[in-house]
């Protein structure tokens, strides 16, 4: 007997492969994938109401979220627990057919990947240096989630290995940029003014050498053998 969410995740499921099929990568400066309309209407607002607290928001946080690790917040077990559409959203992501469109269409290596879920609150001041990803992350996917004017030029910035901006992802809302982590992949955010509160899913795929399982959707997953 499947519960709730698998149930409602079979049908939104398709709907998000649908979306990824229908999404042609750029391939400059690395491939990459810009979508809209990545989350469903529910997920957004359950994402938007989400108020952790002013010691989740983070201005200057000298190029690095690591410098404020121990404020981070994530869809975890607790967070799945108390709010259903949360739950529902992290059940599609898992899912078989997500994973599989990932690698049909991406190229993502996942067997044996945890799903982790950040929601990210960044105010003026905030800035991200360049860097890549690389290591037990295979699969990274931004998620904005802003409603404050002048959100669509907040999305994230695709750079050079010096953090030259060369393509911006848009950060009209519920629209995402998706890559496969490589040494190629740098990016960051550009310091610019933050009028607001820039609201943002970071969407990770990581490998079982992934310390912080408490961070994670549903817990280690024991790769196939």
């Amino acid at each position: 007997m499947h519960s709730d969410a698998q149930v409602l995740g079979a049908g939104t499921a398709s709907a998000f492969v649908k979306m990824l099929a229908g999404t042609r990568p750029a391939p400059y400066p690395y491939p990459h994938w810009m979508m809209d309309s990545v989350l469903t209407p529910e997920a957004c607002d359950a994402l938007v109401e989400w108020d952790p607290g002013a010691q989740a928001r983070a201005g200057d946080v000298g190029g690095r979220r690591e410098t404020r690790n121990k404020a981070r917040v994530f869809v975890d077990k607790a967070k799945r627990a108390q709010d259903g559409r949360l739950d529902r959203m992290a059940h599609v992501l898992n899912s078989a057919e997500v994973r599989q469109a990932f690698a049909d269409y991406c190229g993502a290596q996942l067997d044996g990947a945890a799903l982790r879920l950040e929601l990210c609150l960044d105010t003026d001041g905030f800035w991200l240096e360049p860097h890549t990803d690389i290591g037990a992350k295979k699969l990274t996917l931004l998620i904005s989630l802003s409603q404050d004017d002048n959100a669509e030029d907040w999305g994230t910035d695709l750079m050079t290995p010096e953090g030259q901006s060369v393509a911006r992802a848009s950060g009209t809302f519920n629209s995402g940029v998706l890559f496969i982590p490589s040494d190629k992949t740098w990016h960051g955010f550009v310091k610019r003014p933050i009028s607001g509160t820039r609201r943002t899913l970071i969407v990770n795929f990581v490998d079982q050498s992934w310390r912080a399982v408490h961070e994670l959707a549903f817990g280690p997953v024991a790769a196939h053998v």
